[in-house]
């Protein structure tokens, strides 16, 4: 029955849009690091027919942690909110059959694209500025890595589209799909998508109360951030319910709202990771003295 209310909401959304569709330097998409490239589109697209594989499960769901490329960082959240404008290529026809960040094989053929920040995988729809036309794409890649582009299409999308080079467009990530697909992959039952906040639907509040809350430590060395928001108000709901596990935040850096539990030791930082972990099924990062270390380090 999953699968079948799946493939039927997957169905409306392609219909929908029918009539509009640390790194290793950064010098390819298999990992969290993609450089300039030289753009091919000289390879068309077979068709492909079947559609489900854009909310068939992942071999992981992938968020990760904060990263730098070419001094530039770069820190994947989950947002359901995220909407943004920007410039458009095309993934390489050359990288055809090679892994993707979250595991998956790259296939030129289907409806794919690459994002900087956005879990792995999200389902989201690309808009073509330039003539109105829209599709649904599974984005699981990391990049592109280029100042001048927020996202890549895989050549099929691209296509579709009217992308031939490169293009303006708008990418909206899609709640509903993006949960069900996460749903699918980590072996949960959801609830409802969040409709305009980047958060996992909480657990009973049962469960939350079972989880021992850290003791504050005023001189912690240890932050814990939980979610990072371009909506102060969705920060901020969610700052309500992070109380529950010590001493919560919220720390505006840039354009970004970010949801972070403070003054930590070592103890109570691991205790704040494997609660969030295993209770809400986030991926929290963890900052010592407010630069980023990896989460498994203490």
């Amino acid at each position: 029955m999953k699968k079948l209310v799946s493939l039927a909401v997957l169905t409306a959304l392609v219909a929908g849009c029918a009539d509009l569709s640390q790194t290793n330097g950064g010098s390819d998409y298999g990992s969290d690091g993609i450089g300039e490239e030289t753009l091919n589109t000289e390879t068309k697209p077979a068709p492909v027919n079947d559609d489900s594989y854009l909310l068939a499960a992942a071999p992981r769901y992938y968020i990760g942690n904060a990263y730098k490329v070419e001094d530039t960082q770069y820190i994947p959240v989950e947002d359901f909110t995220y909407n943004q404008v920007g410039m458009a290529g095309i993934i390489p026809a050359e990288l055809n059959g090679t892994k993707t960040s979250n595991g998956e094989t790259y296939n030129m053929n289907q409806m794919l694209a690459t994002s900087k920040t956005l879990p792995l995988p999200t389902i989201a729809k690309v808009t073509n500025l330039e003539n109105g036309e829209s599709v649904v794409v599974r984005i699981n890649n990391r990049g592109p890595f280029v100042n001048t582009r927020v996202v890549d299409l895989s050549a099929a999308a691209a296509e579709k589209i009217g992308i031939t080079n490169q293009a303006k467009v708008q990418i909206q990530v899609l709640p509903e799909p993006t949960m069900l697909v996460k749903t699918a992959t980590v072996g949960k039952t959801p609830t409802s998508a969040p409709a305009t906040e980047s958060v996992v639907k909480p657990q009973q509040s049962a469960e939350v109360a079972t989880v021992p809350a850290p003791t504050p430590v005023a001189t912690g060395d240890y932050s814990v951030q939980v979610a990072a928001f371009y909506a102060e108000d969705s920060a901020n709901t969610l700052l309500q319910k992070m109380r529950n596990y010590g001493d919560a935040i919220v720390v505006k850096e840039g354009d970004m709202y970010k949801v972070r539990i403070v003054n930590l030791d070592a103890a109570g930082a691991r205790r704040v990771i494997d609660a969030l972990r295993n209770g809400e099924g986030m991926a929290p990062g963890l900052l010592k003295n407010g630069r980023w270390v990896n989460a498994d380090s203490i």
